[in-house]
């Protein structure tokens, strides 16, 4: 039985599922907006910070780094240390953070666009696995738990209907925070001081570069879903 209920996950993994129609992906669009305007963004910073720090521990270790810790804090704030000798490996680990939320919803938005919207779920669940691994607080490690946790029920149980509302929701979610998160970035000191530092340009450059990656991130990526 257990190898069925397996080979079924497996399948439904690899299927192509439906798009939904137009009209509910916008709405689904302006609901995750307003949670993201309202106070209750801070309900679900932490979710941003996961893909932010996250960011920074895929390029890092991707780059030959070794991941050696992730932190996070109740108001949003996170550190990753990835020790890298230099070069672009550094550079473009730093830069990883505030493009990370958006750059993993393009990803989500493109899996979606070919039908895999499931896989959307599951990549998220392999993503959060990795990053368990590195926390290295109680707060970080609570947070990464509870979504995970709450991403496997919906994978795992959930009917295809519900798993794609799911994985749309994440979508949006990531794109619109990403932006957001990078819009809000207040200096003088963060990924943006430390950018200026190894290129010799001004942090503010940066910010802004982050910016416009994080606004075409979010066209590219409603054109995808919709």
């Amino acid at each position: 039985m257990a190898a069925a209920t397996h080979h079924t996950m497996l399948d439904q993994i690899g299927q192509t599922q439906a798009p939904l129609p137009t009209s509910i992906v916008v709405l689904l669009g302006l609901a995750v907006f307003a949670v993201i305007m309202l106070p209750t963004r801070r309900v679900v910073q932490s979710v941003t910070t996961m893909a932010h720090e996250g960011g920074h521990a895929l390029v890092g270790w991707a780059f030959g780094g070794k991941v050696k810790s992730v932190t996070m804090k109740p108001d949003g704030s996170g550190l990753t240390n990835v020790p890298i000798p230099g070069g672009l490996g550094d550079f473009l680990s730093t830069c990883a953070g505030y493009i990370g939320p958006s750059a993993f919803g393009l990803a989500a938005a493109k899996l979606i666009s070919i039908g895999h919207i499931v896989a959307v779920l599951w990549l998220a669940l392999l993503l959060l696995a990795a990053l368990l691994i590195t926390v290295r607080n109680f707060f970080a490690l609570c947070v990464v738990l509870v979504t995970g946790f709450v991403l496997y029920l919906f994978a795992r149980h959930a009917s295809v209907a519900m798993q794609t509302v799911l994985a749309y929701v994440i979508t949006w979610f990531l794109l619109l925070s990403g932006l957001g998160d990078v819009l809000r970035y207040k200096g003088p000191e963060g990924d943006a001081t430390d950018a200026a530092k190894q290129t010799h340009l001004p942090s503010w450059l940066w910010v802004g570069v982050w910016q416009l990656g994080a606004a075409v991130a979010l066209v590219v990526g409603a054109k995808l879903l919709l």
